[in-house]
Protein backbone atom coordinates (compact mmCIF):
# COMPACT_ATOMS: atom_id res chain seq x y z
CA UNK A 1 0.00 0.00 0.00
CA UNK A 2 1.71 3.13 -0.84
CA UNK A 3 2.24 5.80 2.16
CA UNK A 4 -0.29 9.09 2.19
CA UNK A 5 1.28 12.28 2.38
CA UNK A 6 -0.64 14.97 5.02
CA UNK A 7 -0.22 18.54 4.31
CA UNK A 8 -2.44 21.02 5.20
CA UNK A 9 0.26 23.87 6.15
CA UNK A 10 2.15 26.46 3.64
CA UNK A 11 5.36 27.62 4.94
CA UNK A 12 4.72 31.48 4.91
CA UNK A 13 8.01 32.12 4.56
CA UNK A 14 8.26 31.15 0.77
CA UNK A 15 9.43 34.03 -1.82
CA UNK A 16 6.44 32.92 -3.65
CA UNK A 17 4.45 34.13 -1.23
CA UNK A 18 6.25 37.64 -1.79
CA UNK A 19 7.92 36.85 1.94
CA UNK A 20 11.19 38.69 2.39
CA UNK A 21 14.25 40.13 4.71
CA UNK A 22 13.77 43.37 5.52
CA UNK A 23 16.39 44.31 8.32
CA UNK A 24 19.34 41.81 9.59
CA UNK A 25 22.10 43.19 11.71
CA UNK A 26 25.17 41.35 9.87
CA UNK A 27 25.25 38.74 7.03
CA UNK A 28 29.37 38.28 6.61
CA UNK A 29 29.55 35.41 6.05
CA UNK A 30 26.27 33.97 4.25
CA UNK A 31 23.39 36.45 2.88
CA UNK A 32 19.99 37.06 5.05
CA UNK A 33 17.98 36.08 1.83
CA UNK A 34 19.27 32.71 1.59
CA UNK A 35 17.51 31.54 5.03
CA UNK A 36 14.12 31.98 2.76
CA UNK A 37 14.85 29.55 -0.19
CA UNK A 38 13.20 26.77 -1.09
CA UNK A 39 14.94 24.21 -1.88
CA UNK A 40 17.34 22.15 0.33
CA UNK A 41 20.60 23.44 1.75
CA UNK A 42 24.00 21.72 -0.54
CA UNK A 43 27.28 22.08 0.63
CA UNK A 44 30.07 22.91 -2.07
CA UNK A 45 33.45 21.56 -1.49
CA UNK A 46 36.69 23.82 -1.19
CA UNK A 47 34.29 27.13 -2.50
CA UNK A 48 34.93 29.98 -0.49
CA UNK A 49 34.30 33.56 -1.26
CA UNK A 50 36.32 37.06 -0.15
CA UNK A 51 34.84 36.39 3.21
CA UNK A 52 35.59 32.95 3.63
CA UNK A 53 33.96 29.78 3.49
CA UNK A 54 30.71 29.90 1.06
CA UNK A 55 27.65 28.68 3.14
CA UNK A 56 24.07 28.09 2.06
CA UNK A 57 22.19 30.00 4.67
CA UNK A 58 22.49 33.10 6.85
CA UNK A 59 25.74 33.34 8.58
CA UNK A 60 27.27 35.92 10.60
CA UNK A 61 30.57 37.31 11.85
CA UNK A 62 31.77 36.32 15.43
CA UNK A 63 30.28 39.03 17.59
CA UNK A 64 33.39 40.60 19.84
CA UNK A 65 30.78 42.18 21.78
CA UNK A 66 27.45 42.16 23.75
CA UNK A 67 24.29 41.41 22.25
CA UNK A 68 22.84 38.73 19.43
CA UNK A 69 22.20 38.79 16.16
CA UNK A 70 18.54 38.95 14.25
CA UNK A 71 17.08 39.36 10.89
CA UNK A 72 13.20 40.15 10.43
CA UNK A 73 10.98 38.45 7.89
CA UNK A 74 7.99 40.29 6.54
CA UNK A 75 5.32 37.32 5.32
CA UNK A 76 3.69 38.27 1.99
CA UNK A 77 0.28 37.11 3.41
CA UNK A 78 -0.54 37.20 7.18
CA UNK A 79 -1.10 34.22 8.42
CA UNK A 80 -1.36 31.77 11.21
CA UNK A 81 1.70 30.02 12.56
CA UNK A 82 1.75 25.98 13.86
CA UNK A 83 5.37 24.87 13.59
CA UNK A 84 8.47 26.34 12.78
CA UNK A 85 11.57 24.33 11.20
CA UNK A 86 14.79 26.13 12.38
CA UNK A 87 17.20 24.02 9.75
CA UNK A 88 21.08 24.00 10.60
CA UNK A 89 22.17 21.77 7.83
CA UNK A 90 25.70 21.78 7.48
CA UNK A 91 26.64 24.39 9.95
CA UNK A 92 28.91 22.33 12.71
CA UNK A 93 30.52 24.34 15.01
CA UNK A 94 29.35 27.96 13.27
CA UNK A 95 25.63 27.49 13.96
CA UNK A 96 24.17 29.36 16.89
CA UNK A 97 23.91 28.08 20.32
CA UNK A 98 20.26 29.26 20.95
CA UNK A 99 17.51 30.48 18.88
CA UNK A 100 13.95 32.39 19.38
CA UNK A 101 11.02 33.63 17.80
CA UNK A 102 8.94 37.30 18.06
CA UNK A 103 5.93 38.19 15.81
CA UNK A 104 4.01 41.62 15.64
CA UNK A 105 0.98 42.25 12.51
CA UNK A 106 1.69 45.53 11.17
CA UNK A 107 0.11 48.12 8.81
CA UNK A 108 4.05 49.43 8.49
CA UNK A 109 7.72 48.36 8.41
CA UNK A 110 8.50 47.15 12.60
CA UNK A 111 10.51 50.17 14.00
CA UNK A 112 12.00 50.42 17.75
CA UNK A 113 8.38 51.25 19.07
CA UNK A 114 7.44 48.37 17.82
CA UNK A 115 5.67 45.61 20.34
CA UNK A 116 6.44 42.21 19.71
CA UNK A 117 5.30 38.93 21.11
CA UNK A 118 7.28 36.02 21.96
CA UNK A 119 6.18 33.08 20.03
CA UNK A 120 8.99 30.75 20.70
CA UNK A 121 11.35 30.78 23.54
CA UNK A 122 14.94 30.33 23.78
CA UNK A 123 15.51 26.97 22.56
CA UNK A 124 19.00 25.02 22.33
CA UNK A 125 20.47 24.32 18.64
CA UNK A 126 22.18 21.83 17.57
CA UNK A 127 24.96 21.23 14.40
CA UNK A 128 23.78 20.26 10.94
CA UNK A 129 20.00 19.41 11.46
CA UNK A 130 16.05 20.38 11.66
CA UNK A 131 14.72 21.46 14.40
CA UNK A 132 10.92 21.72 14.20
CA UNK A 133 8.98 23.63 17.15
CA UNK A 134 5.62 24.20 18.02
CA UNK A 135 4.10 27.35 17.55
CA UNK A 136 1.31 27.97 20.60
CA UNK A 137 0.59 31.41 19.85
CA UNK A 138 -1.72 30.91 16.58
CA UNK A 139 -2.69 34.78 16.34
CA UNK A 140 -2.52 36.43 12.96
CA UNK A 141 0.57 37.98 12.45
CA UNK A 142 2.91 39.43 9.19
CA UNK A 143 5.90 40.01 10.81
CA UNK A 144 8.92 37.68 12.26
CA UNK A 145 11.83 38.44 13.78
CA UNK A 146 14.20 35.84 14.71
CA UNK A 147 16.82 35.89 16.93
CA UNK A 148 20.00 33.65 16.90
CA UNK A 149 22.18 33.55 20.25
CA UNK A 150 24.82 35.00 20.21
CA UNK A 151 26.09 34.53 16.84
CA UNK A 152 26.44 31.71 14.02
CA UNK A 153 24.87 30.33 10.40
CA UNK A 154 21.32 29.19 10.07
CA UNK A 155 20.69 27.24 6.52
CA UNK A 156 16.66 27.62 6.25
CA UNK A 157 13.99 29.07 8.35
CA UNK A 158 10.45 27.15 7.47
CA UNK A 159 7.13 29.22 9.26
CA UNK A 160 4.29 26.47 8.97
CA UNK A 161 0.67 27.49 8.95
CA UNK A 162 -2.17 28.58 6.94
CA UNK A 163 -2.91 32.37 5.39
CA UNK A 164 -5.68 33.87 7.37
CA UNK A 165 -7.72 35.12 4.57
CA UNK A 166 -9.84 37.10 6.92
CA UNK A 167 -6.86 40.07 6.12
CA UNK A 168 -7.51 39.83 2.57
CA UNK A 169 -10.05 40.78 0.34
CA UNK A 170 -11.14 38.55 -2.37
CA UNK A 171 -14.88 38.66 -2.28
CA UNK A 172 -16.69 39.21 -5.85
CA UNK A 173 -13.61 38.44 -7.70
CA UNK A 174 -12.71 36.20 -10.34
CA UNK A 175 -9.51 34.45 -8.62
CA UNK A 176 -7.32 31.15 -8.50
CA UNK A 177 -8.94 29.45 -5.87
CA UNK A 178 -6.44 26.87 -5.81
CA UNK A 179 -3.81 29.52 -5.08
CA UNK A 180 -1.45 29.25 -2.17
CA UNK A 181 -1.66 33.04 -2.39
CA UNK A 182 -5.35 32.57 -1.57
CA UNK A 183 -5.04 30.38 0.98
CA UNK A 184 -5.35 26.71 -1.13
CA UNK A 185 -3.17 23.55 0.98
CA UNK A 186 -2.66 20.07 -0.36
CA UNK A 187 -4.34 17.36 2.07
CA UNK A 188 -2.66 14.85 0.79
CA UNK A 189 -1.28 13.06 -2.36
CA UNK A 190 -0.13 9.12 -2.59
CA UNK A 191 3.30 9.91 -3.90
CA UNK A 192 5.55 13.11 -4.19
CA UNK A 193 8.55 11.07 -5.25
CA UNK A 194 10.09 13.41 -7.70
CA UNK A 195 8.58 16.97 -6.89
CA UNK A 196 6.30 18.00 -3.99
CA UNK A 197 3.04 18.49 -4.37
CA UNK A 198 2.52 21.96 -2.57
CA UNK A 199 4.50 22.83 -6.12
CA UNK A 200 1.28 22.82 -7.74
CA UNK A 201 -0.27 25.89 -5.97
CA UNK A 202 2.07 28.41 -6.37
CA UNK A 203 2.37 31.06 -8.72
CA UNK A 204 3.58 31.47 -11.90
CA UNK A 205 4.86 29.60 -14.69
CA UNK A 206 7.08 26.57 -13.12
CA UNK A 207 10.58 27.25 -13.58
CA UNK A 208 11.52 23.62 -14.78
CA UNK A 209 10.73 20.23 -13.80
CA UNK A 210 11.96 20.22 -10.27
CA UNK A 211 9.26 22.96 -9.75
CA UNK A 212 5.97 20.44 -9.98
CA UNK A 213 4.66 17.86 -8.78
CA UNK A 214 6.26 14.45 -9.79
CA UNK A 215 5.31 10.66 -9.22
CA UNK A 216 7.49 7.69 -9.36
CA UNK A 217 6.66 5.63 -12.40
CA UNK A 218 3.77 2.96 -12.15
CA UNK A 219 4.11 -0.29 -12.75
CA UNK A 220 1.02 -1.59 -11.99
CA UNK A 221 -2.63 -0.87 -12.93
CA UNK A 222 -2.72 1.75 -10.13
CA UNK A 223 -2.86 5.92 -10.48
CA UNK A 224 -1.51 8.82 -8.79
CA UNK A 225 -4.02 11.67 -7.15
CA UNK A 226 -3.30 14.72 -4.88
CA UNK A 227 -5.94 16.33 -3.13
CA UNK A 228 -6.25 19.91 -3.28
CA UNK A 229 -8.44 22.18 -0.04
CA UNK A 230 -9.29 25.81 -0.96
CA UNK A 231 -9.08 28.67 1.28
CA UNK A 232 -13.01 29.66 0.46
CA UNK A 233 -15.34 28.01 -0.94
CA UNK A 234 -16.16 28.60 -4.69
CA UNK A 235 -17.81 28.07 -7.92
CA UNK A 236 -15.07 27.06 -10.42
CA UNK A 237 -15.72 28.47 -13.99
CA UNK A 238 -12.27 27.05 -15.31
CA UNK A 239 -9.55 24.76 -14.96
CA UNK A 240 -6.46 25.02 -15.70
CA UNK A 241 -3.62 21.81 -15.96
CA UNK A 242 -0.29 22.88 -16.74
CA UNK A 243 2.16 20.18 -17.94
CA UNK A 244 4.86 23.06 -18.43
CA UNK A 245 8.32 21.26 -18.48
CA UNK A 246 6.99 17.79 -18.78
CA UNK A 247 7.95 16.48 -21.77
CA UNK A 248 8.37 13.05 -21.66
CA UNK A 249 6.77 12.29 -18.40
CA UNK A 250 3.51 13.52 -18.30
CA UNK A 251 -0.02 12.00 -17.38
CA UNK A 252 -1.57 10.01 -20.15
CA UNK A 253 -4.52 11.31 -19.07
CA UNK A 254 -6.40 12.73 -16.00
CA UNK A 255 -9.88 12.97 -14.27
CA UNK A 256 -10.66 15.25 -11.34
CA UNK A 257 -13.41 15.16 -8.59
CA UNK A 258 -14.64 17.75 -6.08
CA UNK A 259 -16.41 18.41 -2.86
CA UNK A 260 -17.53 20.67 -0.40
CA UNK A 261 -16.06 19.66 2.77
CA UNK A 262 -16.74 21.22 6.35
CA UNK A 263 -13.68 22.14 8.22
CA UNK A 264 -14.34 19.99 10.70
CA UNK A 265 -13.57 16.97 8.79
CA UNK A 266 -9.80 15.87 9.49
CA UNK A 267 -7.57 15.03 6.86
CA UNK A 268 -7.92 11.11 7.16
CA UNK A 269 -11.44 11.66 6.32
CA UNK A 270 -11.07 13.70 3.89
CA UNK A 271 -9.00 11.63 1.71
CA UNK A 272 -10.83 8.49 2.48
CA UNK A 273 -13.78 9.71 1.38
CA UNK A 274 -12.10 11.51 -1.72
CA UNK A 275 -12.86 8.47 -3.31
CA UNK A 276 -16.55 8.95 -3.75
CA UNK A 277 -16.20 12.49 -4.32
CA UNK A 278 -18.67 13.52 -7.75
CA UNK A 279 -16.76 13.93 -11.29
CA UNK A 280 -15.90 17.60 -11.81
CA UNK A 281 -13.94 16.83 -15.23
CA UNK A 282 -14.15 13.33 -17.07
CA UNK A 283 -11.15 11.71 -18.13
CA UNK A 284 -8.94 13.97 -20.66
CA UNK A 285 -6.49 13.33 -22.62
CA UNK A 286 -2.93 15.39 -21.31
CA UNK A 287 0.08 16.64 -24.11
CA UNK A 288 3.43 17.64 -22.95
CA UNK A 289 4.66 20.79 -21.98
CA UNK A 290 1.19 22.67 -22.55
CA UNK A 291 -1.14 24.58 -20.32
CA UNK A 292 -4.59 22.75 -20.84
CA UNK A 293 -7.43 24.93 -20.39
CA UNK A 294 -10.61 22.93 -19.44
CA UNK A 295 -14.04 25.28 -19.21
CA UNK A 296 -17.28 24.18 -21.51
CA UNK A 297 -16.48 20.41 -19.82
CA UNK A 298 -16.65 21.26 -16.28
CA UNK A 299 -19.45 20.64 -13.77
CA UNK A 300 -20.00 24.25 -12.25
CA UNK A 301 -22.83 23.96 -10.30
CA UNK A 302 -22.02 22.69 -7.27
CA UNK A 303 -19.74 24.92 -4.54
CA UNK A 304 -16.57 23.21 -3.91
CA UNK A 305 -13.62 23.77 -1.94
CA UNK A 306 -11.76 20.55 -1.95
CA UNK A 307 -10.57 19.10 -5.56
CA UNK A 308 -9.11 15.43 -6.63
CA UNK A 309 -6.63 15.10 -9.30
CA UNK A 310 -6.52 11.91 -10.77
CA UNK A 311 -3.26 10.98 -12.89
CA UNK A 312 -2.57 8.08 -15.17
CA UNK A 313 -0.79 6.60 -15.04
CA UNK A 314 1.70 8.70 -13.56
CA UNK A 315 3.82 11.47 -14.14
CA UNK A 316 4.54 15.06 -13.78
CA UNK A 317 2.28 18.48 -13.65
CA UNK A 318 3.84 21.60 -13.46
CA UNK A 319 0.77 23.86 -12.16
CA UNK A 320 -2.88 23.28 -10.95
CA UNK A 321 -4.69 26.24 -11.88
CA UNK A 322 -9.39 26.57 -10.64
CA UNK A 323 -10.57 30.05 -11.68
CA UNK A 324 -13.67 31.30 -9.97
CA UNK A 325 -15.73 33.26 -7.56
CA UNK A 326 -15.70 32.91 -3.96
CA UNK A 327 -18.77 32.01 -2.55
CA UNK A 328 -19.76 32.65 1.45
Amino acid sequence: MKKIKFKNTVNLAETKFGSKIIYKTDEFFGAANRILSSSKPVFKEGVYDKHGKWMDGWETRRKRKKGHDFLVIKLGRPGKIFNVDIDTSYFSGNQPSQASLEACLSKKNPNKKTIWKTILNKKKLGPDRNHNFKINNHSTFNFIKLNIFPDGGVARIRLNGIVDLEKINLSGKNVNLSSILNGSTIVGCNNEHFGKAENVLSPGVGVNMGDGWETRRSRGKNFDWIVIKFGKPGIINRLEIDTHHFKGNYPESLTVQSALITNKINSNKILKNSKNWKIFLEKSKLKPHKKHLFKSNLNKKNKVNCLKINIFPDGGISRIRAFGKIVK
